[in-house]
């Protein structure tokens, strides 16, 4: 076995071990960047703590899910429309927030905002008869 020969496995040998360690390196980020962020779905602390400071939210007609996260991050109720956005979904208020002029607080939590924002109607008799 001549010198190039050796040379040119060691050069192989170590640009794959130089890809290996990236592949993991990528995947080993990525991973703790999904584990923050389901995290953060479910443990987001508010933005400030009591008592905060109220911001008045318009929410007009057609306004979807994306939308209404979207306008509490610029009000600066929420850090990350993106995350808001997943904690509608996951909320049991997804299909009830509602048009309307609401004072939230940066002192709430995204579901104390989305109850705020769905209001239920005082014409259903939470299921007695």
């Amino acid at each position: 076995m001549n010198v190039k020969q050796v040379l040119g496995t060691v050069l192989s040998a170590l640009i794959k071990i130089a890809a290996l360690i990236w592949v993991i390196n990528f995947i080993y980020s990525k991973t703790l960047s999904a584990y923050e962020f389901g995290y953060r779905v479910f443990r987001e602390e508010a933005i400030s703590p009591a008592p905060g400071r109220e911001i008045t939210v318009s929410v007009t007609e057609g306004k979807s899910n994306r939308d209404i996260a979207k306008i509490l991050e610029e009000k600066g109720l929420v850090r990350d429309a993106n995350l808001a956005f997943v904690q509608i979904l996951c909320s049991e208020y997804r299909t009830e927030l509602k048009p309307g002029v609401y004072t939230l607080n940066t002192a709430m939590t995204i579901d104390e905002m989305l109850k705020v924002m769905a209001p239920v109607s005082e014409d259903s008799d939470g299921g007695s008869d």
